[in-house]
């Protein structure tokens, strides 16, 4: 296991989350937080960057005007953004962060950029996510 993972892996826990995956080969965590309204948050280190990934909601005929309103929305959050997955169904929040250089701190703060945007946004996506 290598340093940063096992580094990274005391933050998560130190927050308050919890590891409900963990492949060390991959380089990969899940991570819940249900009172903040994670699941199955994504984190992974992709050396030099650490990726983190949460699935928000699949769309089958997206419009231009919710891709619009995403794109819009990206400019209201703190840290990460609204993404596309390469099947281009997928709209997940990502961030990345750089390893090298990475304390507790801007890991939380990243964190709390996607529970801040749940909270906020959450009931928009959900409208969103019925087409």
């Amino acid at each position: 296991m290598s340093d940063n993972f096992q580094k990274i892996k005391n933050y998560i826990i130190e927050l308050g989350h919890t590891v409900t995956h963990e492949n060390i080969e991959d380089q990969v965590f899940v991570i819940d937080n249900e009172n903040l309204g994670i699941k199955n948050l994504v984190v992974g280190c992709a050396e030099p960057i650490l990726i983190i990934e949460q699935y928000i909601f699949e769309t089958k005929s997206g419009s231009n005007e919710m891709f619009r309103e995403l794109l819009q929305k990206n400019r209201d959050i703190v840290h990460g953004a609204f993404v596309l997955d390469e099947t281009g169904e997928k709209i997940i929040f990502r961030d990345t962060l750089q390893i090298e250089n990475l304390d507790q701190n801007e890991l939380e703060g990243s964190i709390n950029s996607l529970t801040l945007l749940l909270s906020e946004y959450g009931n928009r996506l959900i409208e969103l996510s019925k087409g």
